[in-house]
């Protein structure tokens, strides 16, 4: 890949969740979350499997800061665990559970590495779940308080937060399919919850704000294009269905100030006076996950009739979804086209691989290479056409936890061995560290 096309000051990063990687579940008065309480429900997650330990990063964060340092990356996103600052989830901050961050955040900025905060990456505290979770009204405040707490301790040294990770992904597979959790497969529970976690996003973002007024604020959104599975019009219908619930419902009222029809209508009953206007901060950076084109399918049995489905043809990650660099481009083409210039980050993007160690150990995973070759390419061109493009942030830094899938899926540039916790860089590590430092020196 030819580095000197990349800007001098483009911003490389790479993301990872807390759940995800942390671990330490229930040490330092840290409550239990919904991912908690969903990996223990029988048949929700492969080999029952759950995030107690993960990664351990909560312990070993200094190795893992060391070697993304060795990468040479700019920035590191990662979240920050609500059920670790506030156990109740609202009320006393826990003092133990923000020092962490205190930590991890000093580490990295020891090694000039920008901290990005996502504040909420999936998991509530459990104990707000009892109380209605997203489909409750309240919880808007209830995330203004936790955002406030965070943001007044970090603000000094964190200057990036993001009040949510993919709340898109958090409305459709917690609340409409219940793949997720917290296991919600209604109808009025996905509207509800899509309405409050916009509502909590303006409130956030103005507690960020208040808080942080030197701090650049967004929203990160998983925005795929949405195609039909099949060339008819129930397949077609489909398409239009997932794209206005996973596409335009937590886009559109941020930057236009107002639902896309029909979905006004249907959340009708949950909007109030002023809400829009709340929904509709304004934000300096727009966070963009992306992984492939998503197929669309027609089912009845669906809450909203459509569901998202199999690959029809082509390449596919581990996880079953297309290789195919070119939905990124026409992402960001179709964003500036809806909402105008806006300043991009590629917040995720990566890919799933069976990945195994060789005889000597290390890891050889040139299809995730050639996977990011193909995705970067199509991020320069769709610079070259006009978008404001300014970094890519590698989804994942290491292996980790994959929600439902529990260990079975590996997107990571580091592997781990989760019996020993034992971290190895793997061939796409190496890789990325040269193309940065040669996108440095051109």
């Amino acid at each position: 890949m030819d580095a000197s096309r990349f800007a001098k000051d483009f911003l490389w990063g790479v993301s990872t969740s807390c759940y995800q990687i942390e671990g330490a579940a229930a040490e330092d008065g840290r409550s239990p979350s919904i991912w908690d309480r969903f990996a223990r429900t029988p048949g929700k997650v492969v080999n029952g499997e759950t995030g107690d330990i993960a990664c351990d990063h909560y312990h070993r964060y200094p190795e893992d800061v060391a070697l993304m340092a060795e990468l040479g990356v700019d920035a590191y996103r990662f979240s920050t665990a609500w059920p670790r600052i506030l156990p109740e989830g609202t009320g006393a901050v826990n003092e133990a559970g923000l020092a962490f961050y205190d930590r991890l955040v000093d580490s990295l900025l020891e090694r000039s590495i920008e901290p990005w905060i996502c504040l909420h990456h999936w998991d509530l505290p459990a104990v707000l779940e009892d109380r209605g979770g997203w489909r409750n009204r309240d919880v808007a405040g209830w995330f203004a308080d936790y955002t406030h707490a965070v943001a007044s301790r970090l603000g000094d040294r964190v200057k990036h937060f993001f009040p949510f990770n993919e709340p898109n992904v958090l409305m459709w597979l917690g609340h409409a399919t219940g793949e997720h959790a917290p296991g919600h497969a209604d109808r009025e529970a996905a509207l509800a919850a899509l309405h409050h976690i916009n509502l909590a996003f303006g409130r956030s973002a103005q507690a960020i704000r208040a808080a942080a007024p030197d701090a650049r604020t967004g929203q990160i959104i998983s925005l795929q294009p949405c195609e039909p599975g099949r060339d008819d019009p129930a397949h077609r219908q489909a398409a239009e269905t997932i794209d206005l619930f996973w596409n335009l419902a937590m886009v559109d009222p941020i930057l236009l100030g107002r639902y896309p029809e029909p979905l006004a209508d249907m959340l009708a009953p949950w909007v109030k006076p002023g809400d829009l206007e709340t929904i509709a901060q304004p934000i300096n950076l727009f966070g963009l996950n992306h992984y492939c084109r998503m197929f669309c399918y027609p089912d009845p049995e669906s809450p909203f009739g459509a569901r998202i489905g199999e690959t029809p043809s082509g390449p596919t990650t581990d996880m079953g979804w297309l290789i195919d660099g070119t939905g990124l481009r026409d992402q960001l083409l179709r964003l500036v086209e809806r909402y105008g210039k806006q300043v991009f980050y590629v917040t995720e993007n990566g890919g799933a691989f069976p990945d195994g160690a060789g005889a000597d150990g290390r890891v050889d995973d040139r299809d995730r290479i050639a996977y990011f070759e193909d995705y970067l390419s199509n991020l320069l061109e769709a610079r070259d056409r006009g978008v404001d493009i300014r970094g890519y942030f590698v989804w994942s830094f290491m292996d980790n936890y994959e929600w439902s899938l529990g260990y079975a899926k590996r997107f990571g540039i580091v592997h781990v061995d989760y019996a020993t916790q034992k971290r190895t860089p793997k061939a796409s590590f190496d890789w990325l560290q040269d193309l940065i430092a040669r996108s440095r020196a051109a």
